[in-house]
Formats: C-alpha cells, structure tokens, sequence
C-alpha cells in the first residue's frame, strides 16, 4: 500500500474509531494476546474454560461494567459500553456472548429493573465477575412470547417469601448461558402471584449453585449440550421445584411486595408495566447491531485482501489479474462494503442518541450499553411485541420511543445483512473460502443466532412497523385501531402524493448520484409503503375483521415497511456521517453512499416501478451506475476494509488471507 494510499486509510480508521477509541484501542490489544487467540479447533469444554479466563481479564480491565454507576465500579458510560461490545465481535463470538450474559444481562438486570439495596448488594460483584449468573426468560413451550410464560413466583404470607415452580416440563427456562456450569445466580422472568391475583410477568433474582458450582435445593439444571456455534457458551435449561426466594430479592424498581403481602406500584396498567419492564433491553437490540457489523468487516476485510491476492486468467498472451477486477466480483463485494459502512453510521448514531437519552433522564436508570441481549432467543430476550414507548406516566418520551425502533429495525437489518455478507465473502474466496483459518465459516456459525436473538426478526420488524402506525399513542387502547390507521392513512397520503413526475425519467449520473435523490426515493418507499399498510388494514377492518386478524393479513406488508423505514434512516445517519467527515475522506465516503443507496434501489428495482416512482430506462440506469461505482471504488476496496482497524492477528491465517 503506497503512502498516500495508507494516509487515506489511516485517517479513515481515526474517524470510524470515534466516539470511544480509547477504549477501542484497549480492546482491540486483549484481542491480540494469547488469552484471546481461541483455537479453531478446541473441545467444548476447553473452550469454555477458555471464554471464562478471557472474561476474567475483561472483568480485571474494568470493561464489563463500564455502564453501572461509578459507585459500582462504572463510569455510567452505556456508549463505551457497546464500544466495548462491538469490537470484541471482531474476535471469537463466545467470549462476546459471555461477556453480554455476564455483564449485560445479567449484570444488566439487576442495573435495569432492580433498586439501590439490589445494585449495593450485588452489582459490583457482578461487575467484578465474583458473581457469574445469567438471565433466564425464555421457556421452551413459549418462547418469544414473554407475556405468556408459565414459571409461576407466588407469595407465602408466612414465610414473607416467594414460592419459584416451573408448572410443567414445557415450561423449563430454555438456552440460559452461564446456566450450564458457571452461573450461582440467575434473573428469573415469571408471573407473579399475591393473593390470588396474578400480576403478569416479574424478575426475582434467584441462587442457582452454592459457591462451590453445587445445584440448590429444587433447581434441576440440563446442559443444551453442542451448538451450530457458540460453543463456548455454557448454554443450559433450568427448572424450579418449590424453590423459595425472599422478597427482598424481587427486582422492584417497578413494582414491590410489602412486608405484609401487599402488591404495589407505580405503573396502574400491567400492560404499560410488562412493556416497560421489556424496554429496558433496547442497549442490547443495539449491542447485537454493533456486533453483527463486526462480524461482517472481518469477513468482507478476509475476502476482499484475498481477493486482491489471487490472480486467475487474464487477456490472451498478458499476464492473470486479481480477481478483484473482474465486474462480477466487485459487483459481489462492494455493496457488501457499502452496506456495512453505512450500518455502521447508522448504529454508531443510534448508540450515541441512545446514550444521550440515557444520561438525561433524570432519576432514571436504563439499560447496561454492552448488555445486548446478545444471549438469545438463544438466551430469551424474546420477540416480544412490546410497543415502543410504553413507559410509566411522566417519563415517557419521543426521542426514546424513536431509539426502541430503531434499535429493533436496525438489529433485524443488520444482523440479516451479516449473514448475507459472510456467505458472499465465503463464496467470493471460493475453495479458499472453505479453509477454517480464514474464519468466515466459524463466524457464520457463531452469528447465525443473531437473527432470532434479542427478538426474532421478523418479530422485529412488526414492532417497527407497528410504532409507525401508533407513534402519537402510548398504548393501542388509547386510541381504536381503526381510528389510528385512518389518522396514518390521510397523514401518509399527503406527502406520497407529492411526486415530481420528471424524477421518474431522468437518467443521467449527476442526478443518479444525487444524495438529495437518494433520501427523496427512500422517503417516499417508505411513506407510500406506511400509507398502504393503513389503507389495506383500514379495508379489512371495515369489512369487520378484527384486529388482530387484520396486522396478520398484512404481516408481510409491516415487515416490508419497517425494512424501508430503516433503510432511510441508515441512509440519513451516512450522510450526516460523510457530511462530518475530515476533509481527505469525505469524497471517498461519499461515494460509498451513492453505491449504497443506488444498490439499495436496484435491490427493490420491482417496488419502485410498480409504484411509478421510476421507469424502465431509469431502471436500467440505476444498474449500470450502481457498475460504475463499483469499478471507481475497486481501486480503494482495501482502503475501505483496512479502515475498519482490525487487527491483522485477528483476521485469519496469513496462508489463507494472503496480507501484503
């Protein structure tokens, strides 16, 4: 790499550092030493043995509890948090999942839902890793439904404690890391019941193991045994027999038990109070974001150095050329690369509007940055369709209510666009792309569960779609459904409406590479999209259907939408992101965006002529643009990737990669 070529790149790398690249910087040196450098071929126990030590050394550095209170250990810092998060994702998947079971579920638990005798009695020992416990909401029968779970947690007037049962084998507590071997303590989710009245789901914390790792009294614990990935994860089902837990372990910062059996709290509506409790694990919606982009640059970085390497044919009697000039190739990496810098704008501005929120709220203690629900479904964060914004009267706001969205929408779209970006760089290696060393197989394994952890997907993005329709009510029964999707539908109408009938026609490249254009066609999908979804519930449901047939009927429309919608705001953060970037990298970037929003078009080419927001020959011209780019952006493809800053120790084999 020639000196100017490496200024580019090194200045790149300084931009996308920040916020936080000190604590980046900390990170990504552990990631270099032997602690970190996990075999690829391990037995599970080794492995296991191994994430622990290397979750010790996180919690010695003072990293997993960089979110709790300074009083605690912590700097109050949810943004270094994630930071921390993010770029251990760059290394094996399992000490990041520890790390987010540890210090972010359950650490983040105790942080979220609990009160200050909670955070005084336990939080520093968590933070410290004294205290190894974990987080126990899914059951096996219901899973992402959260609202519907059976552990029961019932009150004994007598004993002034909670009897913990699990009802039946069904409803055993499923995928619980740090469950298997090393947890003492778990956060158990169940329905709480006082004097025969059931008050909906609740946290206790509950001792699982004495402190010599023996199982207590009525806890029956199973390992879930080998995994696609994530092996060094000590995943496990937990049930409960007439476990007693006293009161003063339930988890009150939104409701309490008295001393003498009275329940209480704030919140008068237990479906405000289940979302509310539930809207604590935004952090980790973002944290799963964070890591899925981290998991994509070390595939695409692995790919596109290789691909820069290996030379194959070439004209008649001239020598071969690096696969990397061939159309097809650039065509299968670049707008991989594009997309992954542009998510990465979008989580990197997510994380600090979350932040920001989270610091100004007074009185308030939200959720632990690195906490990620990054255990599950494979944990039990669950696809609750929880409404955004749901929150105790007084403490609601719309900037938080727009970062639960967002978070949802963007830990769909990224972790969905990982998946695809290491499959294209496996394929793009071709027989080389097979080899373990180069990791991509190990990562695709690990990263495969991020579709369906901290709420399955397509769960997601009905959430995002559903905080569309509803961003101006607290709750549904504020208002009627059909009363809110005629209010969408006439808001939406308006502006969709408002189309320039020339934009349709015009081909030429300064207007194709207009970032203007770019946000004008993302907006209008998206807001047609909104105003459709109304319409076509609004028909149904004044045919009589009910509602909840109806959000059914047009499931896949929400799904559709709530992808539009964040695919335009990942593409308002980019260009703020280009638009704040130091001079000598911001052309560079710049042309990052025009591809990822032009392949983003070709990629939905079928809606936008449908719609009549583009035509044929517009059509075809948004696909040779989207070639042009990728020719003009090959010369930098290693720029690009050597601008994310991970550490060549980290990447893959030298043999395989084949570094210069």
């Amino acid at each position: 790499m020639n000196p100017s070529t490496r200024s580019i790149s090194d200045a790149l790398g300084a931009y996308l550092a920040e916020p936080h690249a000190d604590v980046r910087r900390k990170v990504l040196d552990l990631l270099r030493t032997p602690a970190f450098q996990i075999p690829l071929e391990i037995e599970r126990a080794e492995h296991r043995a191994r994430v622990l030590e290397a979750l010790t050394l996180l919690a010695d550095e003072g990293l997993g509890s960089l979110a709790y209170p300074e009083d605690y250990g912590g700097q109050g810092a949810p943004g270094k948090a994630i930071a921390v998060f993010e770029t251990l994702a760059f290394g094996d998947s399992s000490i990041v999942i520890k790390f987010g079971v540890q210090f972010g579920l359950w650490g983040g638990s105790v942080y979220q839902l609990g009160t200050e005798k909670h955070h005084e009695r336990w939080l520093g020992k968590i933070g410290a890793l004294e205290l190894p416990g974990c987080y126990a909401m899914t059951e096996i029968g219901h899973g992402s439904n959260v609202r519907g779970l059976e552990t029961t947690a019932t009150w004994n007037d007598e004993a002034e404690a909670f009897v913990l049962n699990t009802p039946h084998e069904g409803a055993g507590k499923e995928w619980i890391g740090n469950a298997a071997l090393h947890g003492q303590m778990a956060t158990v989710f169940t329905q709480l019941r006082v004097g025969g009245e059931d008050h909906g789901v609740h946290a206790l914390v509950v001792p699982i193991r004495d402190e010599d790792g023996a199982l207590l009294p009525g806890i029956r614990i199973e390992d879930n045994g080998p995994k696609v990935g994530l092996n060094g994860v000590d995943n496990g089902r937990i049930w409960f027999d007439e476990v007693w837990v006293p009161r003063e372990n339930l988890l009150d910062r939104f409701a309490t038990v008295t001393e003498n059996g009275r329940y209480e709290s704030p919140i008068d509506s237990a479906g405000r109070r289940f979302f509310t409790m539930l809207g604590t694990l935004v952090a980790g919606r973002i944290s799963i974001a964070a890591a899925s982009l981290s998991a994509a640059k070390v595939g695409l970085e692995v790919a596109v150095r290789y691909s820069e390497e290996r030379r194959q044919f070439g004209p008649d009697d001239g020598p071969e050329v690096p696969i990397l000039d061939y159309t097809s190739h650039q065509r299968r990496l670049l707008p991989r690369v594009a997309e992954t810098y542009a998510l990465h704008f979008a989580v990197r501005d997510l994380t600090e509007r979350y932040a920001t929120v989270v610091k100004g709220r007074a009185g308030d203690r939200p959720g632990h940055g690195g906490t990620g629900a990054e255990e599950a479904d494979a944990n039990g964060a669950g696809g609750e369709m929880a409404e955004p914004g749901s929150r105790p009267e007084g403490r609601s706001d719309e900037a938080l209510r727009e970062i639960e969205a967002r978070a949802a929408g963007l830990k769909a779209v990224a972790s969905w666009h990982a998946a695809r970006a290491l499959q294209e760089s496996r394929e793009a290696m071709g027989g080389r792309g097979y080899h373990a060393g180069n990791r991509i197989g190990r990562l695709r394994a690990d990263t495969d569960v991020f579709a369906t952890f901290e709420g399955a997907n397509p769960v997601l993005l009905q959430l995002v779609a559903k905080s569309l329709l509803m961003q101006y009510r607290e709750e549904m029964g504020d208002l009627s459904v059909l009363d809110i999707v005629r209010y969408v539908a006439d808001r939406a109408g308006t502006r969709v409406r408002e189309r320039n009938p020339v934009a349709t026609r015009r081909t030429d490249s300064d207007h194709l590479r207009d970032p203007e254009y770019h946000l004008q066609a993302f907006e209008y999908r998206a807001e047609r999209l909104l105003e459709s979804a109304a319409r076509r519930m609004k028909g149904l449901l004044d045919d009589g259907m009910d509602a909840f047939d109806a959000f059914n009927r047009v499931q896949d429309h929400l799904e559709t939408l709530a992808v539009a919608h964040t695919e335009w705001i990942t593409l308002r953060a980019f260009l703020d992101g280009v638009a704040e970037a130091p001079e000598d990298v911001r052309p560079l970037l710049a042309d990052v965006a025009r591809l990822y929003a032009l392949e983003r078009m070709e990629a939905d080419r079928a809606w936008f002529l449908e719609a009549g927001y583009i035509e044929s020959p517009k059509s075809r011209a948004i696909r040779a643009e989207v070639g042009a780019l990728c020719r003009e952006l090959r010369e930098n493809a290693r720029v690009l990737v050597d601008g994310w800053g991970i550490p060549d120790e980290v990447l893959g084999a030298v043999d395989v990669v084949g570094k210069s």
